[in-house]
């Protein structure tokens, strides 16, 4: 016989689902990310507000590589949310690496707060480091709790200057991901997390593309073409 709710609430309405679990977990990340904000707050606070520039598209559709040859040449810092993460959960003593490493593998999104609090960092300590004040941030935002914290997280300390949308079809998207897994070693590069993190995309994603869109920030770009066609556009439409 198939059991219904948990050890806390046996037999209770919410079959295969534990609100006990939920409010325990949901405290956890809460407690996490006061914790790096206490680590993060530098001696001092940059005059002006961070120039961020959000680049998104499905997996696979070139974010990461255009996004280094940007940093390169042009001088933006580059951040990827999904490698905060993965170098996150890789450390010792994190509390939620296993977490993240869980949701990670199974193609869906992280708590945003914790997301969030982790660019936050990485764009303080660049400041703090070399004065860098103008970033890329990679796969980021992926759904409305991923803005909402944004807002929550950072708030006026930057300023969202335009949104770049790699637009590729999913089929070429699924050759290029399942080509990187065989020498990537990421686990989120098979192809059943693949369908999985589409999915995520289609349902999550498309609507903060559309809703930047009406704000008139986002930039398309046909992204089933080489590195270097691809590059010329990106790099004259971040000149504008």
């Amino acid at each position: 016989m198939t059991k219904s709710g948990c050890d806390h609430c046996p037999g209770g309405p919410f079959k295969g689902f534990c609100p006990f679990s939920l409010v325990l977990f949901t405290g956890t990340a809460l407690s996490y990310v006061r914790y790096l904000q206490s680590k993060s707050k530098p001696s001092k606070s940059p005059n002006e507000p961070f120039r961020v520039v959000f680049v998104l598209g499905g997996p696979g559709a070139g974010k990461g590589t255009q996004c280094e040859l940007l940093s390169k040449n042009l001088h933006w810092a580059h951040l990827s949310a999904g490698d905060l993460l993965r170098a996150e959960r890789q450390k010792e003593g994190s509390e939620l690496a296993d977490i993240i490493n869980s949701n990670i593998s199974s193609g869906k999104i992280v708590p945003s707060e914790i997301t969030v609090q982790l660019i936050k960092n990485a764009m303080l300590e660049l400041w703090t480091k070399n004065g860098q004040t103008k970033f890329l941030i990679d796969g980021f935002p992926r759904s409305e709790g991923n803005v909402n914290a944004w807002k929550d997280v950072v708030g006026d300390a930057a300023v969202v200057e335009r949104v770049l949308f790699f637009e590729c079809p999913e089929d070429v998207l699924t050759s290029r991901l399942l080509e990187r897994g065989k020498t990537s070693g990421r686990s989120d590069d098979s192809i059943d997390v693949i369908r999985k993190r589409f999915a995520t995309y289609r349902e999550e994603s498309m609507p903060i593309i559309e809703m930047y869109t009406k704000e008139g920030k986002v930039r398309k770009i046909i992204a089933d073409k080489s590195i270097e066609d691809v590059y010329n556009e990106v790099e004259s439409l971040l000149k504008e």
